[in-house]
């Protein structure tokens, strides 16, 4: 301990004490290096307040290079502001070029700018999402289907870009998708990552479409490495598929003028009598989300219960 103590006291008392202070303020290039590092310790995150940050602690380092040159005369004060300088400006020209390289074609910045970046999402995570579906977006042809009943497996994973999806269930008309909707929320969500399966409903392109798709393992490859980008979709996909419920339950009526609603499922409230009636088959009671609330839907099999 005591030679603990005199290490500390000779680095704190072995310098003498300043008797004097300078009466004159230093020049106004110090102070100008003052303010811009005040300014520039208040940036922000990502990638724009990075280069905030470096930018200003640059000529910071770049004024204070300056007066350590002009007016302190001390080579040490210089040399160590200056690499300090040249240390912010390979910083500043190293994110510059990583915005750069950061760039999309413009239906995936309209995608990130509607639903990625309203949730905070960095534009690094960003291009990872992206590269993990190749940077493609499909097109898909008036009438053409996505998926047939029965037939299509569940191998992806796609996100509606621009056009409307009509989905049917033998034939009947269950609801649409719109864009920035997930083509198959409620099938991805029925499956566990072993699981394979088959779509229980039909998806036909209204009008030409153009959507995102993920290949399931590839996707699932993505979630593995970056627990962040999972619980993102997991998130994205469950309110996916509470819309496309509310949607069907809009539309669902249960005998005598009284609708079935998934919010309160003990309870009726009265509906508007041009509320279109919807009677999926019964078959369909499987374990999709969506193919729950359709099986949920069928009167006969309500008034059993």
């Amino acid at each position: 301990m005591g030679e603990n103590a005199s290490f500390w006291e000779s680095l704190i008392y072995a310098h003498p004490t300043c008797t004097t202070w300078k009466q004159e303020a230093e020049g106004s290039i110090y102070h100008l290096a003052s303010i811009l590092f005040v300014v520039g310790f208040m940036g922000g995150s990502g990638f724009f307040g990075l280069l905030y940050v470096f930018s200003l602690l640059g000529l910071g380092f770049l004024c204070s290079s300056v007066w350590a040159w002009l007016d302190v005369c001390a080579a040490d004060i210089f040399s160590w502001n200056f690499i300090l300088f040249a240390i912010c400006f390979v910083q500043f020209i190293y994110v510059t070029y990583q915005v750069r390289s950061v760039s999309f074609d413009k239906e995936f910045q309209e995608l990130y700018s509607a639903v990625f970046q309203p949730l905070g999402i960095s534009l690094t995570v960003y291009r990872k999402i992206v590269l993990c579906c190749d940077a493609e977006v499909v097109t898909l042809e008036k009438e053409h289907c996505y998926a047939m009943q029965g037939k299509t497996p569940i191998d992806k994973l796609s996100l509606l870009v621009s056009g409307r999806i009509r989905v049917t269930v033998d034939g009947e008309f269950l609801h649409y998708i719109f864009p920035l909707q997930f083509l198959d929320s409620p099938e991805w969500d029925s499956l566990r990552p072993t699981e394979e399966g088959i779509f229980q409903v039909t998806l036909t392109a209204e009008t030409d479409c153009r959507y995102v798709a993920w290949r399931r393992k590839k996707l699932y490859l993505l979630f593995a490495k970056h627990r962040f980008i999972s619980r993102l979709f997991s998130i994205l996909i469950g309110s996916d598929i509470a819309e496309k419920l509310y949607a069907l339950n809009d539309r669902v009526q249960v005998g005598k003028g009284f609708r079935y609603d998934i919010r309160l499922p003990n309870f009726y409230h009265v509906s508007l009598p041009e509320t279109p009636t919807v009677q999926p088959s019964q078959h369909l009671q499987r374990n999709s989300p969506r193919q729950k609330l359709t099986g949920a839907t069928n009167c006969d099999s309500f008034r059993k219960q």
